[in-house]
């Protein structure tokens, strides 16, 4: 069955690396498909790679080699579903890993500019609890936070003191 709406991620360079790194970190990845750019593509190099085709779990994706005019913003990010603390580690240190940086609250940014959220599903179902002290506390836990921590906010959905 072909997916009925694509991620596009237009980069300046880098989409074949990029994909690559992608693919490597997530089960049932893998990329399908490279087009090179023509011979006569004005602004690039011959021969050089256009697109890159990949699935993601399953979830299809297009990367481009866009050139200098694209740049990504944290508008957009990729929310990722990590049900563990050590997928979260993992995940959280292989996409900064070469440049990308830890944002507030679990997000962080690849070395290739692109956005992820990386987040458990506890944190979502804590945040809507119907006591809402409890939701509060996971709240206020959650922003001070960088990278989600699976223990602490389960110390705070409880009313435990953070560990330090």
């Amino acid at each position: 069955m072909t997916q009925k709406i694509t991620t596009f991620i237009t980069y300046k360079k880098g989409a074949e690396d990029a994909a690559k790194l992608y693919t490597s970190l997530f089960k049932n990845s893998r990329i399908t498909d490279i087009t090179k750019y023509p011979a006569d593509a004005p602004g690039v190099t011959a021969g050089s790679v256009m697109t890159v085709s990949f699935t993601l779990d399953g979830q299809e994706f297009i990367a481009l080699n866009g050139g200098d005019p694209f740049s990504f913003s944290e508008g957009i990010s990729l929310s990722v579903r990590a049900e563990t603390q050590e997928e979260i580690d993992k995940l959280t240190e292989a996409l900064t890993a070469g440049g990308g940086t830890e944002g507030p609250c679990g997000w962080v940014t690849d070395r290739f500019g692109v956005a992820w959220q990386i987040n458990p599903p506890v944190l979502g179902e804590m945040l809507t609890d119907a006591d809402p002290k409890k939701a509060k506390r996971v709240m206020e836990a959650m922003l001070k936070m960088k990278r989600i921590k699976i223990a602490d906010l389960k110390r705070a959905y409880e009313g435990e003191p953070a560990k330090v």
